[in-house]
């Protein structure tokens, strides 16, 4: 990190990965090119949770390569006067694998009670109606690092 004197302590860092409302998950394509991609997540341990379609090209990408990075930009404010910005973002880094059964279902249901706590119970219904047309990823981090300007 250039700037280290931004740095945030890892603690801040993973409280603003817990309270993103979405970030942007970066792969890359096996030709090398990047990709990136936003998505709803949520974090409970040492992992971030994500589905998507059971088919696609973020599917394809991951499968020939694991290794992601996934940010996260909290407030911010623009000081036109300094030519720059108050901020504070979050990169998570780690290896993404599909879930399967009981792990699956779980991670659907950390989804439901981050973005429809008041609705979990129908939340739950919806998950046990179409869990088999949605995958469920994990990724395992490996680190997470942020920086702020405030």
């Amino acid at each position: 990190m250039r700037r280290s004197d931004r740095a945030i302590s890892t603690e801040e860092a993973r409280s603003l990965l817990e309270s993103a409302e979405y970030g942007v998950l970066s792969m890359a394509c096996p030709d090398g090119v990047p990709h990136g991609i936003p998505l709803n997540f949520s974090l409970a341990g040492d992992s971030l949770y994500f589905h998507c379609a059971p088919e696609g090209r973020k599917i394809d990408i991951l499968s020939a390569n694991a290794r992601v990075s996934f940010c996260v930009v909290g407030n911010t404010q623009l000081l036109p006067e300094k030519f720059g910005a108050k901020y504070e973002s979050a990169i998570a880094t780690g290896s993404v694998e599909e879930l399967s059964a009981e792990d699956k279902r779980q991670g659907l249901v950390l989804l439901v009670r981050k973005y429809s706590p008041e609705h979990v119970k129908e939340g739950l219904e919806y998950i046990d109606k179409l869990i088999d047309k949605t995958k469920v990823f994990r990724i395992r981090l490996e680190s997470i690092t942020g920086k702020a300007r405030t």
